[in-house]
């Protein structure tokens, strides 16, 4: 499994728009996906999950994935966080 934190930045958090990004990033990926907030766990691959969440400007969020492209998965969801100015 691996796992990484992010702490949010973009003013807005993540919203309709940068969710929408995350999970179609996440759902390239066979391994499952998970986004962790204020002790919540939701599909990163569900946009309902990730909205239901409500992650604002400075949360602190955990993104794991468990399975075989793990990594991959976690690499391209970093570089997702970083180009879309959600996280730095």
């Amino acid at each position: 499994m691996e796992k990484r934190d992010f702490k949010v930045t973009a003013e807005t958090g993540i919203h309709a728009r940068p969710a929408t990004i995350l999970v179609q990033t996440a759902s390239k990926f066979s391994s499952d996906v998970t986004l962790q907030y204020e002790g919540k766990s939701v599909n990163l691959k569900s946009i309902m999950g990730v909205m239901s969440l409500g992650v604002g400007q400075n949360a602190d969020v955990t993104i794991t994935a468990e399975g075989q492209d793990e990594k991959e998965a976690l690499d391209a969801i970093a570089e997702t966080m970083t180009k879309e100015g959600l996280a730095d």
